[in-house]
């Protein structure tokens, strides 16, 4: 899914999908995908955000959620929202979340499969005036 996103962000320039990269010494260490949702009022998706097994602990998890809350709120944004499962491989993720300041907003029961939910995570940004 994540190469299907990078795809379509080469594929159409100032599409939907914005993308930032964190590196160093042109090494690929991480990246972030995030859009606004169709149909709403300054409400963004965070589609997905990684970095490099061997980065981890470094902070470029929390420098890129910076990174995408502040493109949000110059955007105009005002609430960004991530969804997430709730199998126990992903308990390092939904505490990251929550360290970031994000609540669970909803959680809808064997979403994925039968045990594993979809978590929907939200934080309200202040916008930035014009």
């Amino acid at each position: 899914m994540a190469l299907e996103l990078v795809d379509a962000g080469l594929q159409r320039p100032g599409g939907e999908y914005r993308f930032l990269v964190a590196e160093h010494a042109g090494q690929v260490l991480g990246y972030a995908c995030h859009g606004a949702a169709p149909m709403t009022d300054g409400v963004h998706d965070l589609y997905w955000i990684a970095v490099a097994p061997e980065a981890h602990g470094r902070g470029i998890g929390r420098a890129l959620m910076d990174a995408v809350e502040q493109a949000v709120r110059g955007s105009g944004g005002r609430m960004l929202l991530i969804e997430t499962a709730s199998k126990p491989s992903y308990e390092d993720t939904r505490g990251f979340y929550e360290r970031a300041g994000y609540s669970e907003l909803a959680r809808i029961r064997d979403y994925y499969c039968v045990g594993d939910d979809k978590v929907i995570y939200g934080k309200r940004l202040a916008r930035v005036q014009a």
